[in-house]
């Protein structure tokens, strides 16, 4: 505010006198100065160069004390109102603009005019020059403590209290006078305290006490510094030392009001003391909050509450509540902190901020017990007041706390946090756009809670509280794609809940808002479960259809129901994705693995032969088209795969011939021998072995399948079966030939020979029987017992030829006769198939002979053998005939051939144990025939 100039009648008749005298060239260069600050309009700063400038003259004129007289002194006083009134306007205008430079400088013009009054303080003829000089420092002090220039007020407050400290208080009668004693020595003491000199703060209010001259506003000031400064110790950290200091300055304070009672003279003053006694006591239960003095807060609580000690009335104050519930809680007593958290419900004056902190309170320390009370607290105080969306928020996150899920606390929780969201009015306080935040917030803490319960495999209470997030998603179009999510995610709850029905309904929610891949999938999941195996394969087709669908979906699919045990659906996923690879486009994994993927399925699938076999042709057909190390691979990996597909077939070929699945057998086995071609043949030649095997082993299949179906291969069969064993034959050839022979088994080439006889009998192509045989024959594999098999197969088959018959026969009966212990019972079948053979087909003389020369053969068999040791009816059966093959030549007159077949029937006959008889009607028969013959 602005000070008047002293103008006094005395003065002006003085100033009159003397203002030659006063118009010193300093003083008229400070009084330009002035006027200069004077001059300054509103919208124009003050120059920083003004302060500076007349604290020079300043310094000058100091230089000049002391002052000749006292009319010189006025004139200084004057100049320092001016400016002083300057500083004032000059203030009033830098508020406007809020600009803190200009403050300073301002603040610093003061100082200037404090320190041209205190030159002249001693002036007379003004009242009181040493209060208004200490005044001029104080209210500079003031202004600098306001800029938080702390030294420069501290600097200002000193001054003043040194010039005060000349008077002797006893003497002062002046109200106003007083107050600048107090009201110095608690400016500096505020100084002190920010400059964190806590200890002369302290200092300088405890001598304040001498200063109250038992004025009531004297002990509120005091009272309040105190309590101001107990505060600042109290918020300042929770260490022993602060609260203790809290503590000591706030009982001065509630000592200082418990005075100030006394003093009091009014009824505004004992109402004013006693709201500074209960301010006072509220906060020095905090304190005692905050050291864990529980006991001594109920104390201040229960004195409050009762309005004692001079109180009109108890005091109903909100933080009451709070700090008797903190105190039980403390003292474990948590029925008393329950009915304190439920006696607030009916204090209106409660702000919002103070009982959600409260109830964040209670239920940190009583935990999930505390949860239902949480609840009925929140809702009761929705019942009775207007509560913030943003409480609602902070309760239902503090409820739920930090906690995984899992646990039984934590769905405790979660339910009671569920029951409180859901409540119509909850759900109406986020329902304005105001709020959207906060509506945001909390469907995120719901999502989360439910999250971290579905992580546990608690589905039951992740679908709870996922249902309840939904009630925050608005229904508009903006928002479609959360609900879709929030029904996804209830679809894959029920699901782990085996709630296969709801999850579909979810489901199919979810896909009116956003048709994708993913609630696709889940529908094709959810039939999966539900064992509707057709429906399943329909959602493939459903799922291919997806604007987002990738093929990686149809391998999920493929994997899901195979953990399904749904084989059927998963070798229909795995077809649907075996059709993207001809297209060409870039696939998660190698078509080859697809394959095998399928054919293993169908192979666990008794029946599902026909199936393995249609995938495996056509792996064999996609690996001929794009070329082996395209289809299989490179290096190892390739090898395997190959090895794989050949090893299978194999296995699939021999069981479907154990189950006499023939035309299958032979289809596997064929493809057999077309994977393990595609393998590098190692130096074992292995490889080229099963290649044998397999081709060999179709062929029999097939012409077992002929047998089994009573109908004959067709032509085109047959040309097919003499391929694959031609193609046997080379190979057979060539290992032959390298010396190789030695790791095929000799029943594998039989085989060969046996089917390549068959096969191209079939075509009639005799001379390559007779070349197949031959071959064989002069193999190391041969044994007689092959030969035998061979030579009966050619004499008996449809496709019979004598000509192999004969020569497999004769290399038979060569090779027993040759052996060191011969099998006389296959001789003597040998030689009667020979026999046989050779009667059938005899076509001139020449066979004649050739038949009379085998039982001449068969006689030099038996010429010393033991009794018995030839088959006897083997010997009996040569004997007859050719003793009966006499008969037509001599009815023809061919003695001689007649005599021939006789004679080496008579000599058989000898050598055959039982014929006696015989014998002798031959021997006499021979005798006459002879007789006859010698007398034509």
């Amino acid at each position: 505010m602005r000070i008047a100039e002293i103008t006094t009648p005395d003065l002006r008749l003085h100033h009159r006198e003397t203002d030659s005298h006063t118009h010193h060239p300093l003083l008229s260069e400070i009084e330009l100065l002035i006027q200069q600050s004077e001059a300054i309009s509103k919208d124009q700063p003050l120059p920083q160069s003004l302060p500076i400038s007349l604290r020079q003259f300043l310094t000058r004129l100091s230089q000049l004390a002391p002052f000749p007289d006292n009319s010189f002194k006025l004139t200084i006083w004057k100049l320092s109102f001016r400016l002083w009134n300057a500083c004032v306007d000059l203030a009033n205008a830098a508020s406007l603009q809020s600009s803190l430079t200009s403050a300073e400088n301002i603040a610093n013009l003061r100082h200037v005019a404090a320190d041209m009054l205190f030159l002249a303080k001693d002036v007379t003829g003004v009242p009181s020059p040493t209060i208004k000089s200490s005044l001029f420092y104080y209210k500079t002090g003031l202004v600098y403590h306001s800029l938080k220039k702390f030294d420069l007020a501290s600097d200002c407050f000193e001054r003043a209290t040194e010039i005060v400290s000349k008077i002797d208080i006893a003497k002062i009668s002046d109200a106003g006078e007083k107050k600048l004693f107090l009201d110095l020595n608690l400016a500096r003491s505020r100084t002190a305290w920010e400059i964190s000199d806590r200890n002369l703060a302290v200092t300088l209010l405890n001598r304040a006490k001498n200063l109250l001259f038992g004025s009531p506003d004297h002990y509120k000031s005091l009272s309040n510094q105190f309590l101001a400064f107990g505060k600042s110790s109290l918020s300042r950290g929770d260490d022993d030392c602060s609260l203790n200091d809290a503590l000591r300055l706030m009982n001065e304070a509630l000592d200082l009001c418990e005075k100030g009672l006394g003093t009091a003279k009014t009824r505004e003053d004992t109402t004013e003391f006693t709201a500074m006694r209960i301010k006072t006591l509220r906060f020095i239960s905090a304190v005692h909050l905050q050291k864990g003095e529980f006991e001594n807060v109920i104390k201040c609580v229960k004195v409050l509450r009762n309005g004692g000690n001079g109180s009109d009335g108890a005091d109903q104050h909100a933080s009451l509540p709070v700090l008797a519930m903190k105190a039980w809680l403390g003292l474990g007593r948590h029925s008393e902190a329950e009915k304190e958290l439920r006696g607030m419900v009916g204090n209106n004056d409660i702000p919002e901020a103070v009982w959600v902190s409260a109830v964040e309170a209670y239920f940190e320390v009583v935990g999930t017990a505390g949860a239902e009370t949480a609840k009925g607290v929140f809702l009761g105080l929705l019942g009775r007041c207007h509560v913030s969306a943003k409480a609602a928020l902070r309760v239902a996150h503090r409820v739920l706390g930090e906690s995984k899920g899992g646990d039984n606390g934590s769905r405790i929780r979660a339910n009671v946090v569920a029951q409180l969201v859901s409540d119509e009015r909850v759900v109406a306080l986020f329902a304005s756009e105001a709020v959207t935040k906060e509506r945001k917030a909390i469907h995120s803490v719901l999502w989360n809670s439910a999250s971290d319960h579905f992580r546990a495999k608690d589905y039951e209470t992740s679908a709870e509280m996922f249902e309840k997030s939904m009630l925050y998603i608005p229904h508009d179009i903006e928002n479609r794609v959360f609900r879709a999510k929030g029904f996804r995610v209830l679809c894959l709850c029920y699901l782990g809940h085996s709630q296969l029905d709801r999850a579909l309904e979810y489901i199919e929610e979810a896909e009116k808002l956003e048709p994708n891949i993913a609630c696709s999938f889940l529908k094709f999941k959810i039939y999966l479960q539900k064992k509707e195996h057709s429906c399943a394969i329909g959602q493939i087709d459903a799922m291919t259809s997806c604007l987002d669908f990738s093929p990686d979906y149809l391998s999920l699919s493929a994997h899901e129901a195979i953990s399904c045990q749904a084989l059927p659906v998963a070798v229909a996923s795995l077809s649907k994705f075996l059709s993207f690879y001809i297209s060409g486009k870039k696939m998660p994994t190698t078509e080859v693995v697809v394959f095998r993927t399928l054919v293993t399925i169908l192979t666990q699938d008794i029946g599902s032969e026909t199936e393995a076999l249609n995938f495996m042709l056509q792996a064999q057909s996609r690996a001929s088209k794009l070329g082996t190390e395209c289809f299989f691979g490179l290096g190892e990996t390739g090898k395997r795969e190959q090895n794989w597909f050949a090893v299978t077939c194999w296995n699939l070929g021999s069981r479907c011939g154990k189950e006499k699945k023939y035309e299958l057998c032979g289809e596997f086995l064929r493809l057999a021998s077309e994977f393990y071609g595609y393998i590098d043949t190692d130096e074992s030649g292995e490889d080229k072995l099963m290649i044998c095997r397999s081709i060999i082993l179709s062929v029999t299949a097939m012409i077992a399948l002929e047998k089994q179906t009573k109908s004959a291969l067709t032509e085109t069969q047959v040309k097919l079966a003499a391929e694959l064993l031609v193609r046997a034959g080379k190979i057979m050839s060539s290992s032959l030939s390298d010396g190789k022979d030695c790791i095929m088994e000799p029943e594998l080439i039989f085989m060969y020979t046996l089917l390549a006889y068959d096969i191209h009998g079939r075509l009639n192509n005799s001379a390559f029987q007779l070349l197949v045989v031959k071959t064989f024959a002069g193999s190391k594999s041969c044994h007689y017992n092959y030969l035998l098999q061979l030579g009966i197969f050619a004499s008996q088959s449809p496709q019979s030829n004598p000509d192999v018959s004969t020569f497999a026969l004769n290399e038979c009966l060569s090779a027993l006769i040759a052996s060191a212990s011969p099998e006389y019972p296959t001789i003597a079948l040998i030689i009667r198939k020979l026999i046989s053979i050779a009667s059938v087909h005899k076509g001139d003389t020449d066979d004649e002979e050739a038949i009379l020369k085998m039982y001449k053969q068969a006689y030099r068999i038996m010429v010393g053998l033991k009794e018995g040791e030839y088959p006897t009816e083997e010997g009996k059966w040569l004997a007859m005939t050719a003793w009966n093959r006499a008969a037509l030549p001599v009815r023809l007159g061919q003695f001689e051939t007649a005599k021939k077949w006789l004679s080496i029937g008579l000599e058989i006959a000898d050598k055959v144990t039982g014929m006696d008889t015989y014998k002798a009607c031959m021997q006499d028969y021979l005798a006459g025939f002879q007789t006859k013959v010698s007398s034509a």
